[in-house]
């Protein structure tokens, strides 16, 4: 947790960081022109008052001038034309570096505020395009390891977050994918992250209420779409389960397993846990059959994926012969890399 906190730090520190630098560009140049102008203005008053004036009159001289406040000559011009001359030159001077760097000012507004909504523009168009994606509502602790789930498996996905440091952070760890700010149990939110498109909603807010809000709307909006739902409270889990949640995970209860995993088959646990960390992102995939197939046809022996087994219904054909006649609503559960995935969706769908 402490670990997760100092990268969002360091993530929102490096964002603060951009904008700084950006500022930097866009105003150094006026802001030495204007240090230029009161230092060569307060230089001139100087020797126009022969060494009377104190250096903060000089420079008072020139700010109240370039300003055009026009309070009064702190330095006398009175009897010395030449500084006149030299006050109208400091004014002109100074007028225009003002009008310059407000121009700078103006500019960096108006540049930050065009950017945001021509990102929000491709950003939504984006999404528009997408069919069969998932969206995760909430980016928090669990919703940042789902998306990264999703992300390594190069799976497609929508985030909605309704924290603005979270879409923050979000955006600088996954800048290529679409993130709305807003209220993931508003149905317009939803409209607009395509949920009548997508394959699967996460309801992983922290929230076990808000959980339930964001599945029924998604229900509502899209009934065949599979919501997996996090719940902390167990009572809530028969609540997830009417409103229409397909699964329900509770952080506890499978933390629970994990731990006992760990102790009464290690072996076990660190094979899964390699397999989460090895550079071909193998994972043990579950890819739905529609059509009668023989097993040898839609899966070859390959390097990128291996068959483990075949769920018929309730019943299970593990390691099955090529022979294996598989039929409309089967499912074939393979460990596999992206790639070995896709080859396997593109056969059954053939």
């Amino acid at each position: 947790m402490a670990r997760a906190r100092q990268a969002q730090e360091a993530r929102l520190k490096t964002s603060d960081q951009g904008l700084a630098a950006r500022a930097w560009v866009t105003f150094r140049l006026p802001l030495l022109a204007m240090v230029m102008v009161h230092a060569v203005g307060a230089t001139g008053f100087w020797i126009i008052a022969e060494g009377k004036a104190t250096i903060l009159d000089c420079v008072y001289m020139v700010f109240i001038t370039v300003a055009s406040i026009g309070y009064g000559e702190i330095v006398d011009l009175s009897h010395s034309p030449g500084g006149r001359v030299f006050n109208m030159v400091i004014a002109m001077l100074g007028i225009a570096t003002l009008g310059y760097m407000l121009s700078k000012l103006t500019v960096f507004i108006v540049e930050g505020q065009f950017d945001e909504v021509l990102r929000r523009r491709k950003m939504q168009e984006k999404i528009d395009h997408m069919n069969g994606h998932y969206i995760i509502c909430g980016v928090g602790r669990v919703g940042s390891n789902v998306a990264n789930e999703l992300a390594v498996t190069e799976r497609p996905f929508v985030a909605v977050e309704d924290a603005v440091e979270a879409v923050a952070v979000f955006r600088e760890r996954y800048p290529a994918v679409p993130v709305l700010h807003g209220d993931s149990s508003d149905d317009e939110v939803l409209e607009r992250a395509g949920v009548k498109r997508a394959t699967g909603v996460f309801a992983v807010t922290g929230d076990d209420g808000k959980n339930l809000l964001v599945t029924l709307a998604a229900k509502h909006l899209n009934p065949p779409v599979r919501v997996v739902a996090r719940c902390h409270e167990v009572r809530n889990i028969e609540k997830l389960r009417r409103v229409g949640a397909d699964d329900i995970v509770s952080p506890d209860f499978t933390g629970a397993l994990r731990i006992a995993s760990s102790m009464l088959r290690p072996a076990v646990v660190s094979f899964l846990d390699e397999m989460l960390r090895t550079d071909e992102n193998l994972r043990v995939e579950e890819i739905p059959v529609s059509s009668r197939r023989a097993l040898a046809e839609v899966a070859p022996a390959s390097r990128e994926y291996v068959v483990l087994a075949v769920r018929a219904g309730a019943g299970w054909q593990f390691n099955p012969p090529s022979e294996f006649k598989l039929q409309p609503g089967n499912a074939l559960v393979v460990m596999a890399t992206p790639e070995g995935r896709r080859t396997l969706e593109q056969a059954l769908a053939a």
